[in-house]
Order: C-alpha cells, then sequence, then structure tokens
C-alpha cells in the first residue's frame, strides 16, 4: 500500500507552530529547524518530526522510514535518558484535510518522537561555559556513561565497525567532502623572507582550511590506522566495540540539580539513531567527542578528567592511548559540519560567518591533537637566518592555534628600539651584545612556560644557534612538566648557503624585524652550532632550498609531517 500523502515541510512547521495544535494547551511554541528535522519547544514538551529527506548517512525519504527512525531514536536514546522520552505519537488528518494529533480512522502522515522538556539551566555546555560545573559534575557523567558501556554486549557485526578498514571509511568520507575547501595560502610570501604580520600571526591566513591543515591531518589518520592495527583489531576481540551514542557533545547532556554521583539524574540524549555505522563504535571513540567539546569551551583539565575517569571505571587503559587519534577524529568531523554549514545561503550572514570561525577553531584542535596531542607543547622553529623561520613559525601558529614568541620581536622590545627601524651601527651593536642575547632567550622561555601553563602550545621563532640555549629550554621544560617534561620539538630549517646569501640581499633596503645582513653571512655562518643527533632525538630538518612559488605551503606540510612523528 502506498504512503498516505504525507503533508510539505511548511505545512507541518506551520501545525508545528500553532498552540492550539497540542493537547497539554502550551502558552507558545517555538521551532527549530534543522537539515533533518523540525523540533518544536511547546511548553513542557518537545515534539520532533523527520524531515522526508536522504542526505545519504541519514535516509528518512518514505513515510515507513521515518517512523522507524522516530521507534530507534527513542528506543536508543531511553538507554541514557529513559525519563526524558515519552514516545512516538502519530499525526493524523481530520475530516477536514488539518493535521491533528488526535486518533483518527485514517492512517497516520507523520510521526514525532514526544520527549519531557529539559530544565534550561542544567545543559551541561552552558554550564561549562559559565564556570558552574567542574570534576563531581564530569564525575557523574562518566558515570552514567560507563554503566551504560557495561549493561551492552559486543556483536560481531557491531564490532566489525571498530576495524581499521571500516574506520577508514568514515575518515576517508570526512577528507573527500572537505577537500575542495582546502585552500592554499595566500600568494607573496616567501622562504627566507621575515613577513611578519603586526601583532597578530594568525592574520598570515584566512582561509578556514589551509592545503597544510588538510594533507598533515590526512597523513596523521593514515598513519595511525597502519600503525596501530593490531591494537584496533585487539579492540574488536575484547567487546570494546558498542553501541554507543555516537554523538556526545556538551550540549546533549544535562544535569538535573537533583544528579546524583552514581550518574542519576545525568541525562545524555540525542544519540544517532538514524546510522548504525556512526553510533557502532570504540568507546574510546565515544568518549573523545564529549573530551574534543570540553577542550573546545576552554575545560582541558576537566576534559583529562573525564577521559582518565572513564578509562577507570571501564578498566580499559587503552582508551588513553587512542584518545589523541578519536579526539583528532571528531574535531575535524565538526569542522566539517561547520563549514558545510557556513555555506547555508539561507542561514544570516552574521550566522554563516561564526560557523566560519567555528570551523577555522576546530581544523586548528585537530591538528593540535595530531601533532602535539592533548596537553600544551613547544615548538622551537630554529636555524641560521633568512632559512624561512619566521614565516614557518608564524605558519605554524596560525594552524595550530598556538601563541607566538620571536626572538627579534623579544630582543626589541627589551631593549626599547624601533620593530621596523633598521638599527644603526651602533644601535645594533649594542641589540647584539651577549648580555643582550641572554636576556632574549630567557625571555623566551619564560614565554614558552606562561603559554605551557595556560595550557596552550607556542611556537618560538629564534635561531637557537648555541647549544646552551638550546639545553635551557630543555632544562626549563624538563624542570615544569613532571617525569617526562613538557612535549618539544626543535624544528630546524635549513638552506644552501647559495640561497641564503641571496634572501639576505633581497633584504636589503625593507622594512624587517631581522637585522641579519648579507655582509654578515660569514660571521653568522662561523657563529652557527648545530645540533647533533645525539643532542635531543625530539630535533627535526626541513629544507627550505625550494624556490618555487609554493614553496612555503609545501615546506608548512613537510614541518607538519614530521612533527607528528616527533612531539
Amino acid at each position: 500500500m502506498p504512503d498516505p500523502q504525507p503533508p510539505a515541510t511548511d505545512e507541518l512547521a506551520a501545525f508545528l507552530e500553532a498552540p492550539a495544535s497540542y493537547p497539554h494547551g502550551p502558552d507558545g511554541v517555538a521551532l527549530v529547524r534543522t537539515h533533518l528535522s523540525l523540533v518544536a519547544l511547546a511548553g513542557r514538551f518537545v515534539y520532533k518530526v523527520q524531515k522526508p529527506v536522504d542526505l545519504g548517512f541519514a535516509d528518512f525519504s518514505t513515510l515507513a522510514k521515518r517512523e522507524h527512525a522516530c521507534r530507534e531514536e527513542v528506543r536508543l536514546n531511553r538507554r541514557l535518558c529513559a525519563d526524558t522520552y515519552v514516545g512516538v505519537v502519530p499525526i493524523h488528518r481530520d475530516a477536514d484535510g488539518a493535521l491533528t494529533f488526535a486518533e483518527t480512522d485514517e492512517a497516520p502522515v507523520a510521526f514525532a518522537v514526544k520527549m519531557r522538556r529539559l530544565a534550561e539551566e542544567g545543559f551541561l555546555d552552558d554550564r561549562i561555559d559559565a564556570g558552574d560545573a567542574g570534576k563531581d559534575e564530569l564525575e557523574r557523567v562518566a558515570r552514567r556513561l560507563a554503566d551504560c558501556y557495561r549493561r551492552q554486549a559486543s556483536t560481531p557485526e557491531i564490532a566489525a565497525w571498530g576495524r581499521p578498514e571500516k574506520l577508514r571509511v568514515n575518515t576517508d568520507e570526512n577528507f573527500d567532502q572537505t577537500e575542495a575547501h582546502a585552500a592554499p595560502q595566500p600568494s607573496g610570501r616567501g622562504a627566507g623572507h621575515s613577513t611578519p604580520h603586526g601583532d597578530d600571526p594568525q592574520a598570515a591566513r584566512s582561509d578556514v582550511l589551509p592545503r597544510p591543515a588538510f594533507d598533515a591531518l590526512r597523513y596523521y589518520t593514515d598513519r595511525f590506522l597502519d600503525e596501530r592495527a593490531a591494537l584496533l583489531h585487539r579492540r574488536c576481540a575484547e567487546g570494546r566495540i558498542l553501541e554507543g551514542h555516537g554523538d556526545l557533545r556538551l550540549e546533549h547532556v544535562h544535569l538535573s540539580p537533583s544528579a546524583e554521583a552514581d550518574g542519576e539524574g545525568v541525562c545524555i540524549y540525542d544519540c544517532v539513531a538514524f546510522n548504525e555505522r556512526l553510533r557502532a563504535l570504540d568507546v574510546a571513540n565515544d568518549a573523545a567527542f564529549l573530551a574534543m567539546d570540553l577542550d573546545f569551551h576552554g575545560a582541558p583539565g576537566l576534559s583529562l578528567f573525564f577521559a582518565r575517569r572513564l578509562a577507570a571505571l571501564l578498566d580499559d587503559p587503552e582508551l588513553l592511548a587512542l584518545i589523541d587519534f578519536y579526539k583528532t577524529y571528531r574535531a575535524y568531523v565538526r569542522a566539517k559540519v561547520d563549514l558545510l554549514q557556513s555555506q547555508n545561503e539561507d542561514l544570516p550572514d552574521e550566522k554563516r560567518a561564526e560557523q566560519r570561525d567555528r570551523a577555522r577553531r576546530h581544523v586548528q584542535q585537530a591538528l593540535r591533537y595530531a601533532t602535539a596531542g592533548s596537553g600544551p607543547a613547544v615548538i622551537a622553529v630554529m636555524g641560521r637566518p633568512a632559512t624561512g623561520k619566521t614565516t614557518q613559525a608564524q605558519a605554524l601558529a596560525e594552524l595550530l592555534g598556538a601563541d607566538y614568541a620571536a626572538s627579534d620581536r623579544t630582543r626589541k622590545e627589551l631593549a626599547g628600539v624601533s620593530l621596523r627601524e633598521r638599527p644603526d651601527d651602533a644601535a645594533r651593536e649594542a641589540l647584539y651584545t651577549p648580555g643582550m642575547t641572554e636576556r632574549t632567550y630567557a625571555a623566551l622561555c619564560d614565554r614558552a612556560l606562561d603559554a605551557t601553563r595556560a595550557k596552550r602550545p607556542v611556537v618560538l621563532d629564534a635561531t637557537f644557534g648555541k647549544q646552551h640555549h638550546r639545553d635551557r629550554l630543555r632544562e626549563t621544560l624538563r624542570e615544569q612538566g613532571g617525569e617526562d617534561g613538557i612535549p618539544h620539538c626543535f624544528v630546524e630549517l635549513t638552506a644552501s648557503d647559495d640561497a641564503i646569501e641571496a634572501r639576505l640581499a633581497d633584504r636589503e633596503g625593507t622594512r624587517s624585524l631581522s637585522d641579519a645582513r648579507r655582509e654578515d653571512f660569514e660571521m653568522l655562518a662561523a657563529d652557527y652550532e648545530a645540533p647533533t643527533a645525539l643532542e635531543d632525538a625530539r630535533h627535526v630538518t626541513v629544507s627550505t632550498d625550494d624556490g618555487d612559488a609554493t614553496a612555503p605551503d609545501a615546506t608548512t606540510t613537510a614541518v607538519l609531517k614530521r612533527l607528528v612523528r616527533h612531539l
């Protein structure tokens, strides 16, 4: 039998917006439209109706499929939010053809999920943003999730979704859907040219998804799936792949005022009910979404606490070995969603700009996880003058959303001289005394510590041409970072003598923070103490000899890929 004639989306929206449509008689109704559904906030209840769409990952193209999706949504969400999901209610047409929730002799033309409305003050994203949630609240959430996971048993069909080749289906889909948005950096930059962008290194690029970030994230993802395949297969065999939530964001967690430490009073709603592929997943993958969102909302300490507590409650220490990979994946998923929403011409310009900014921040977040993990890290971009340090250090700072500190700027600020004008010989001699150089590198160490104490990555831009300056930074980070020290890497940029001399010559007569000149080449070359392999394993070299117009992007991509291996 063919489906009854379904109402058009506009007719359905008008019905849901009218307070008189509801048997409980709400004073007013607020209607929220998403790409998949219409959600009516109607007094003490919420009604959600799926749109008749087929987006590939979600197929609601027939009434039967929409009814099934509604019933699955109630079934699955009752696992973590039983009291909220009332049930599925049919929508009919009355004798006059108008839509109604009342029973009639006719077959339903639509279905709605009916939910009890949650108190506005209990949503975890708002509480985190207001500083009104801490470890006690995250403990309750962890216990609620752990209880849900422990009540399940994996099956061969579900476990299959945790295999590397299945994971690659999801990650490849994300990259394939976003590659067209991966843009090269603005032209006009070249290796070896100091091109600071005022006080804001972020101004160097304006792209939401710069090509180096895209390439590095795909490289990291493919490499992880290849190198950790044995671990991923073991997770499948151990029953760690379950029917999880699939969309575990802060806004989908609600805590009632009476929430108990054992997880009672914690409601985790709006799971992925429409696609098994997106909810059959490793518990580490599920948890990573919430941990990533905590980081995004400026709560890295709570993110780490939550991950550790869930791992302990599940007796699953390997969860922590996987969390950064899955946080990378989750951050990129959010970047994709934000980016695609920013293309929606039905949204106001202000909202589209907001979505672009969120996409940019999520790309930065994903890249930080891929290169430096979840915690703070220090990247020291070093090398002889005119090897491209400032170009690459500023690019890295922007791509990672990291702090940025340059020796050229720091030295001149300490001396109180102009940042743009080249000093005369007397002033230049005073700037480069051994004492001033020591003060400059000490200040860079302080900047690095300030950033890491704030749980932020930082990029340092300096020659670091003396071993004792590198040793000082390493020792400082070792003292402040516990047993293993704060993660760090020295990225040494290299170039041939001919290339360096040519770049120094190009600087003549231009305003630049760097004071290195062509006539200084021999002295600078002799004074530079290159690191040795024995000095520090966390040291990589990248050549900037390529003079092609695309070299800055290619070099940045090479640096990011090396950081994936060493930080």
